[in-house]
């Protein structure tokens, strides 16, 4: 089940827009702090700039949403750039457009184009992903069924990880909530009752759509 689509990992691009050079920095964040903390630290390694916009985006229902213009004629650059993050569905996102103005004015629409295209650049750059919430089970089971279950992985409906082999082998099954129960009766099944359950919980994790 995906809970929200966000960015997949902090990334910078460059474009020259009529002599101006904008420049599009993205991070995922989870907190306004965070968010708050990227934009001052991105405002002081372009503090020669003519203008540093900030925007973000944070929690799954969009919850926190905040810009600014950084002396931009209002409403042509942080708000477009918010309204495009919320329009995509992306969220848990920090942007900060810098631009070094290169002597032409590029009136209300340019600036918006330039903008909200600079971010787009930046946000293909970093890799569109989403968080997914899926179910984790912990279990321990004989050698002799290891490969077994290896095989039974193999028809996608879930992933082996972390194993651990000791007395018995440990293993983590990672899967879409919706299909737990019809897995624990394929294992129960091929196993004969004999594994033993540890553990089973759930987990958010971020997934990029180049996986699906």
């Amino acid at each position: 089940m995906i809970k929200y689509r966000t960015i997949m990992k902090e990334a910078e691009t460059e474009q020259v827009i009529d002599k101006s050079r904008f420049i599009g920095h993205v991070k995922p964040v989870e907190s306004r702090e965070e968010a708050e903390e990227f934009i001052a630290t991105i405002r002081t390694k372009h503090k020669a700039a003519t203008h540093n916009v900030p925007a973000f985006v944070i929690g799954d229902q969009f919850q926190i949403q905040w810009a600014s213009d950084d002396g931009e004629p209002q409403g042509t650059s942080g708000a477009p750039i918010v309204q495009m993050l919320v329009k995509e569905g992306i969220t848990n996102i920090a942007v900060v457009i810098t631009r070094y103005f290169g002597g032409i004015k590029l009136g209300t629409g340019g600036l918006v184009r330039a903008y909200t295209g600079t971010t787009k650049l930046a946000l293909a750059a970093s890799g569109i992903g989403a968080v997914k919430e899926l179910d984790e089970l912990k279990m321990k089971l004989d050698y002799t069924f290891h490969g077994k279950l290896q095989n039974l992985a193999l028809n996608g409906k879930f992933e082996v990880r972390n194993t651990v082999f000791e007395d018995m082998v440990t293993v983590d099954l990672i899967m879409e909530p919706e299909k737990t129960e019809e897995i624990k009766t394929m294992i129960s099944n091929l196993m004969g009752g004999s594994e033993i359950l540890l553990s089973e919980r759930k987990k958010l994790e971020k997934v990029s759509f180049e996986r699906d």
